[in-house]
């Protein structure tokens, strides 16, 4: 099982795209609003290097920067048709 921290903000399509392919393979994530979430927003961008939502983490370890879901079905083991 993976280990899946989304990060998102409000309206941001990338966004709702990337948690409806993680619901369609039944991938459990946990989403951080960085809007609502100061502290998430400053390791985002500070930690993880990331400037743009959706922003992924897989196993603590892969990071998927902005909206590429081939990247992250190979981050997740998923084969896409």
């Amino acid at each position: 099982m993976h280990k899946v921290v989304l990060y998102t903000q409000p309206q941001c399509p990338p966004c709702e795209i990337v948690k409806r392919f993680l619901k369609a393979y039944d991938i459990n994530f946990y989403e951080i609003n960085i809007k609502e979430d100061q502290k998430a927003k400053r390791y985002m961008l500070n930690q993880l290097e990331a400037y743009s939502t959706p922003t992924v983490v897989v196993n603590e370890q892969e990071i998927i920067r902005g909206f590429n879901l081939e990247e992250l079905a190979s981050a997740l083991n998923i084969e896409c048709e």
